[in-house]
């Protein structure tokens, strides 16, 4: 059975299930399918050209040069072992290519937020301004009380003008708490009081708001060690997730971004918003290649339910929907 159609019967049960991502990747699916069609009438063959230019429309939907070039080897690797002549042929591999090569080794496991029963888990959400960061950790705490969880935030960013109203108004949309203190206070201060508040609710998850400056990248740094420092001695082996917020519109420099971070702190999955307002959603694929962090939520819009796990098979799926509804 063809990937494509393994993909088709993994979803054909909860078409729901790949809606938002069918929607919230339209500009990037249509742009890399046109191309894509392109390719296709013009090579009928597959041989060296095809490839060549086929590297350049994935490079142009910001899959990144690493990763695009760790793809074409798979694929010229793959379609000589199968002996496949005609570039029709090789629209599945592709969409298999890009499912493995974002898993990598390890298994679909590492897009589930690390949750811990029975005790109190610290998620740590950084990210430069203007990303989506205080929206990302609002939406996140609806959807964890809709699970049944008792969440408390703590407005960490208190250097952003309105960045602690904001996550008040965020914390009144999705019925949880928000610890703060002034605005300029110490930040490691209020995650502190985030934590002590936390416990003393009996809460599940405790979400902490960071600052997003990167014009000085030893202040970043040093603000968010002592933040980590705080939470290490209050609570055990956090945080669970240290999740960092990209505006998936930026392409590269979102993951100029990650690199930065990744640099300050030990980022373990990746929120990437704004993934329907770009047509580079290939920016997916470069993060989990060439920085080898997961991509754990993703947002496909305004709405206080649009932040989704992620799932590379429904992202494949979403990238190539209108390929697979041709060929039903």
């Amino acid at each position: 059975m063809s990937f494509f159609n393994r993909l088709k019967n993994r979803f054909s049960k909860n078409v729901e299930e790949t809606e938002s991502y069918k929607e919230g990747m339209k500009k990037t699916r249509q742009s890399f399918t046109n191309k894509l069609n392109d390719l296709m009438a013009r090579y009928r063959q597959v041989d060296e050209e095809f490839f060549e230019e086929l590297e350049e429309a994935l490079i142009m939907s910001d899959v990144g040069v690493s990763t695009v070039m760790d793809l074409i080897d798979e694929l010229k690797f793959e379609v000589k072992r199968r002996n496949i002549k005609d570039t029709i042929e090789v629209k599945d591999v592709i969409s298999e290519k890009l499912v493995e090569i974002y898993y990598g080794d390890d298994d679909e496991s590492i897009e589930k937020l690390n949750i811990q029963n029975d005790e109190l888990t610290v998620i740590l959400v950084v990210g430069v301004n203007g990303v989506g960061k205080t929206t990302s950790i609002g939406k996140l705490a609806a959807q964890l009380k809709n699970e049944g969880k008792n969440v408390v935030l703590a407005a960490g960013d208190t250097f952003r003008a309105g960045a602690i109203e904001q996550l008040e108004e965020w914390g009144k949309r999705a019925e949880v708490e928000v610890i703060k203190q002034s605005a300029g206070s110490d930040p490691a201060a209020v995650i502190f009081d985030g934590i002590k508040a936390a416990k003393s609710r009996k809460a599940d998850v405790l979400i902490c708001d960071t600052a997003g400056r990167l014009q000085n990248k030893v202040n970043l740094m040093n603000e968010l060690a002592k933040i980590h420092r705080v939470i290490e001695r209050e609570v055990p082996n956090a945080p669970h997730e240290v999740l960092l917020v990209l505006d998936g519109t930026t392409g590269q420099n979102a993951l100029s971004q990650a690199k930065t971070f990744s640099d300050a702190t030990k980022v373990s999955g990746i929120v990437l918003t704004k993934l329907d307002g770009t047509a580079k959603g290939g920016i997916v694929l470069a993060i989990r290649n060439e920085l080898n962090i997961p991509v754990k939520l993703v947002g496909f819009g305004e709405g206080i339910d649009d932040l989704k796990q992620f799932d590379a098979h429904k992202f494949v799926y979403g990238l190539f929907a209108d390929m697979l509804e041709e060929d039903n």
